[in-house]
């Protein structure tokens, strides 16, 4: 064990857990609310930017004239098109560490009222 384990100020979270019902608090209501918000957040994301992936191949397959139209100088539609999908990768990377604040949150509170009605 480590040294910041044993300090007297350091979190004794290992019994915490240890005692916690997992497969109670898997069939509670407000978990499975929680599992219902984050799916209304990661499963919408996920089919945003698997359309938005997929839309540069459809479109240099489809539109290869329209994709290699010159934007500035070599730089074509399909190139800025390219680098966009790490803009929305990093925009949804973003949106979902705010959301994650929230369903941590939610989290926390499905573990204290698991504690309170545990007695403890």
């Amino acid at each position: 064990m480590s040294q910041e384990a044993n300090h007297p100020s350091a979190p004794k979270l290992a019994p915490t857990i240890a005692s916690k019902d997992f497969s109670a608090i898997a069939t509670s209501k407000p978990f499975k609310d929680l599992i219902a918000i984050k799916k209304t957040f990661v499963v919408p994301a996920f089919v945003i930017f698997l359309v938005y992936y997929f839309a540069l191949a459809v479109l240099v397959g489809y539109a290869p004239r329209f994709a290699s139209t010159r934007v500035i100088g070599t730089v074509t539609i399909a190139y800025l098109f390219a680098l966009s999908q790490f803009v929305v990768g990093w925009i949804i990377a973003v949106l979902y560490l705010v959301a994650a604040a929230k369903f941590d949150a939610l989290a926390t509170d499905i573990l204290i009222k698991d504690a309170e009605r545990q007695g403890g």
